[in-house]
C-alpha cells in the first residue's frame, strides 16, 4: 500500500515520478498515521500545469479532498461498486477503516476487465488520423535497410498496428496513412490483414519532412484531426484531448511527455573573474518533451507549403509568428513510449509487456 501514499507537501515532480510507477494512476494522499485526506491522479497535476505552466510546487492545493470512498464496515456487492465506478468516471476506489486510514483498495479493472479492455470512458471520436509513415526510420538501421520502419515488429503486431489500436478504443475508423520508403511494403501488408478501420494512403513523391506531405489533405479533411508519427505510442485519454483543444480554439494542440532527467556531473554556477557560487550535485531537471502526437485545425495547411521539405516545427513556428492559438497538452512520462531507435525500442518492449497483451 505505501508504493501508492503519498504526502500533500510532496513536490509535483515527485507525485507524477510516483504516479509513473503505479499502473493504477492514482495515488491516496494521507497524513502521518495513514488518515485519508484525499487522491491525486496525472488528470489533477496536468490541469495545473495548464492553467500555470509551472512544474514547482508541492500537491497541497491540486489533490482532490473529497473522493469516492467505501468503508470496510459497509455491506457492498459487486454491483453497487460498478456503479460507483461508472458513475464516477475513477479508476481506483480506497477502502477506509473507522479510523479514516486507508486498508485497501478496488479498481476499474478488477470488476470490468484485465489491462483496461473495457474503456473506462464510453465517448467515441468520429475524427480521422493521419499517421506519417514515409521516413526511412534510419535510427533502427539495418532492420529498417529491409523492411520500413512502420512494419517492424512489436510482439505479435507491427508497430503501426499498435499505434492504430490506441486509436481505435475510441472509435476512430479513418485512418490516412502517409507513404515514401519502401511504401508498397506497407499498402500491400495493409491490403492483406482483416482490418475494421478504413485506410487511405497519401503517396509524395519526394521526402517532405513530418508536415509537408499533409498538404496533400487540403480540401479533403474534416475540421480538425489527429496527426502521429510512426514511432511512437502515446496512451491518453484522447476524448479529453480532443475536447481541450476544441475549448481552447487552437490551431495546433501539441501533445507533450513529462521527462526526468539528472545530470551525471555536478553543475557549476559562476560569477565574474571565475568566482564559484555554487555546486549542485548531479541535480535533477523537469521538463516537457515533444512526443509527435498533435491535433490540428485544418486551417493550418494554408500555411503547409506545396511539395516543398517541412517540418512540424517549421509549422510551429510559423503559427507562432502568426500569432495563432497552439497549446500543449502534457501526459506523464510513462504513458509516452518511444520506439524509434534500438535503445529506446529495448526499453520499451518491456514497458509494452505490461501494457499490452499481445506484446
Amino acid at each position: 500500500m505505501k508504493r501508492l501514499f503519498v504526502s500533500e507537501n510532496n513536490s509535483i515532480k515527485d507525485t507524477l515520478k510516483k504516479l509513473d510507477k503505479t499502473a493504477e494512476k492514482t495515488l491516496f494522499v494521507v497524513d502521518t498515521n495513514n488518515v485519508l485526506l484525499g487522491t491525486i491522479t496525472d488528470g489533477d497535476i496536468r490541469r495545473h500545469i495548464i492553467r500555470t505552466g509551472s512544474l514547482e510546487g508541492t500537491i497541497r492545493n491540486l489533490y482532490n479532498k473529497n473522493p469516492i470512498k467505501i468503508y470496510n464496515s459497509e455491506k457492498w456487492d459487486k454491483e453497487y461498486i460498478k456503479q460507483l465506478f461508472l458513475k464516477n468516471r475513477i479508476e481506483v476506489i480506497p477502502i477506509i477503516n473507522n479510523k479514516g486510514q486507508v486498508i485497501d483498495y478496488l479498481t476499474w479493472t478488477q470488476f470490468f476487465s484485465e489491462k483496461g479492455n473495457l474503456s473506462l470512458f464510453k465517448e467515441q471520436l468520429n475524427v480521422p488520423v493521419v499517421i506519417m509513415a514515409g521516413g526511412k526510420g534510419t535510427r533502427l538501421a539495418p532492420v529498417t535497410d529491409v523492411i520500413p520502419k512502420p512494419l517492424v515488429p512489436v510482439g505479435k503486431k507491427t508497430m503501426i498496428e499498435h499505434i492504430i489500436d490506441e486509436f481505435r478504443k475510441y472509435g476512430i475508423k479513418k485512418f490516412y496513412i502517409t507513404l515514401n520508403y519502401k511504401g508498397k511494403l506497407i499498402e500491400a501488408y495493409f491490403n492483406s490483414i482483416e482490418k475494421d478501420y478504413d485506410v487511405k494512403f497519401i503517396w509524395e513523391k519526394e521526402f517532405l519532412g513530418t508536415a509537408g506531405s499533409l498538404k496533400f489533405l487540403d480540401g479533403e479533411i474534416s475540421e480538425n484531426f489527429i496527426v502521429s508519427n510512426c514511432d511512437i505510442i502515446v496512451r491518453a485519454n484522447f476524448y479529453e484531448l480532443f475536447n481541450f483543444h476544441l475549448k481552447k480554439n487552437s490551431f495546433l494542440t501539441s501533445v507533450t511527455a513529462i521527462q526526468h532527467f539528472r545530470i551525471p556531473y555536478g553543475v557549476v554556477n559562476t560569477g565574474k573573474n571565475g568566482i564559484i557560487r555554487e555546486i549542485k550535485e548531479k541535480p535533477e531537471i523537469t521538463f516537457q518533451v515533444n512526443t509527435g502526437v498533435y491535433i490540428l485545425n485544418k486551417k493550418v495547411l494554408e500555411y503547409i507549403p506545396p511539395r516543398m521539405y517541412f517540418d512540424m516545427p517549421d509549422l510551429i513556428g510559423i503559427l507562432l509568428e502568426k500569432a495563432k492559438p497552439i497549446y500543449a497538452y502534457p501526459i506523464n512520462e510513462g504513458d509516452y513510449i518511444d520506439l524509434g531507435q534500438w535503445e529506446e525500442y529495448k526499453k520499451s518492449m518491456k514497458r509494452l509487456k505490461e501494457v499490452f497483451e499481445d506484446v
